[in-house]
Order: C-alpha cells, then sequence, then structure tokens
C-alpha cells in the first residue's frame, strides 16, 4: 500500500465514530474513556463483548457482527490502515455493533477493565516460529494471564490459524497448564462438527490458504 493512501486512510479514520486511536501515554496512563464503559457509553446496551486481537482488515469482527447482532465487537490492531476497510464498511452498512482501537494487545488491559469481555478471537497470528520470539506467541502463558485478567470469569478464547505449528504449541501449553480445551481440530473445514462460525467467516488469506489445501485450525477453550 501506497504511503499516500495510508495517510487518507489514517485521516479517513480519525472521522469514524467507530474507531479510536488513543496514543500510547493516554492508554497506559489509565486514561482511556471506555475502559468499564463500552457498553454504557458506546454501545449503549449491555451485550457481550467480544474482541478480535490482531484483527488486520477487520474481515472476521464485521463478519461476526453481522451474524450475531446481539453481541458487541471489537477489533484491536496496532496497523489502523489495515482495519479502516472493516470500520468502513461497518458504517457504510449501518453497524451498531462493531468497533476498532488501534493500540498494542499487551496493552488491553488498559482499554477494557476486568472482567469486562465474554470472549476473545485470535485469528491468523504470526506464529513467531523462532524459540527467541516466543515472548511474542499471541498464546504464550504471559499473553493468557493477561487476556485473563479483562475475561469474564467464564470466558471463551478462540484460536484459528493455518500454523500448524501455532496449534500444536498452543494446545500443548494448554494441557500442560490445565486449562480447559472445548474443542480442537487441526484442518476444521474437514469436520463436519466444526462450529459455524469458524467456517462460515473467512479472511482474504484465509481463502487463498483453502485455494491452496492449506488446512485451517481451530481450538477453542477456557483460561484456568
Amino acid at each position: 500500500m501506497g504511503s499516500k493512501n495510508k495517510l487518507k486512510r489514517f485521516k479517513e479514520n480519525e472521522s469514524f465514530e467507530n474507531v479510536f486511536q488513543p496514543t500510547r501515554e493516554e492508554v497506559v496512563s489509565d486514561r482511556f474513556p471506555l475502559k468499564g464503559k463500552w457498553n454504557s457509553d458506546f454501545f449503549k446496551n449491555d451485550h457481550p463483548i467480544v474482541l478480535e486481537l490482531g484483527c488486520g482488515k477487520g474481515e472476521y469482527s464485521v463478519g461476526l457482527a453481522e451474524k450475531y447482532p446481539d453481541r458487541n465487537f471489537v477489533g484491536i490492531d496496532i496497523k489502523g490502515a489495515r482495519f479502516w476497510r472493516g470500520a468502513k464498511t461497518a458504517i457504510e452498512d449501518g453497524m451498531r455493533n462493531v468497533a476498532f482501537v488501534r493500540a498494542q494487545i499487551e496493552l488491553i488491559d488498559h482499554i477494557f477493565a476486568a472482567h469486562e469481555v465474554d470472549e476473545i478471537w485470535i485469528t491468523f497470528p504470526d506464529p513467531q516460529i523462532k524459540y527467541k520470539r516466543t515472548k511474542h506467541r499471541m498464546t504464550n502463558t504471559e499473553f493468557l494471564k493477561l487476556y485473563k485478567r479483562i475475561l469474564k470469569p467464564d470466558g471463551i478464547m478462540n484460536l484459528k490459524t493455518d500454523s500448524e505449528f501455532m496449534h500444536g504449541y498452543t494446545l500443548g501449553l494448554l494441557h500442560g497448564e490445565g486449562h480447559e480445551v472445548l474443542y480442537a481440530n487441526h484442518n476444521v473445514y474437514n469436520n463436519h462438527g466444526a462450529p459455524q462460525e469458524v467456517t462460515g467467516i473467512q479472511t482474504f488469506y484465509e481463502k487463498q490458504y483453502l485455494e491452496i489445501n492449506k488446512a485451517i485450525t481451530y481450538i477453542r477453550f477456557k483460561i484456568k
């Protein structure tokens, strides 16, 4: 994407009522105004809140929001030029149950209060295969602790990925730490019992993976 295009999207994001781009200082000093008030001050309802972490173009957040109008969705990504597409689509379609925040994933406990979130989706994250990159894997022990802080006690986690490595690493860690695995499959499109929200929504890159018969894996779990 050209720099002019990026600048145009950044500028347009500023005008979108469903996009929030706080400064890092504002977030870490707990001055983000919607923390603990997402339902009362933005969504104006008491519906469950669902996050998509590393939401990219926002395709999954928007797809889930269309499918579940009685839930509220928030896509988080550090690259605002990417989720511009999802934010724009949501506005054009008059969707009131989806929003986007430009922020780093490790700061989400400054954006959401303890037990404010009902469910989290992680869709096609960078698997960070090299050992020295373990701390950046979005399902490592420290990240799971972070998610637990903002999830309700019975909150649900979802990991959908094309990486067998990420699938195996996460499954091993979940079993090793005693978390509750509710569903796991290393080729979800070949499983007739797969949850509909997993196979019914596909990202741009996911469609490309499927065209070359690359297996898509999925894990649904609870953090203990």
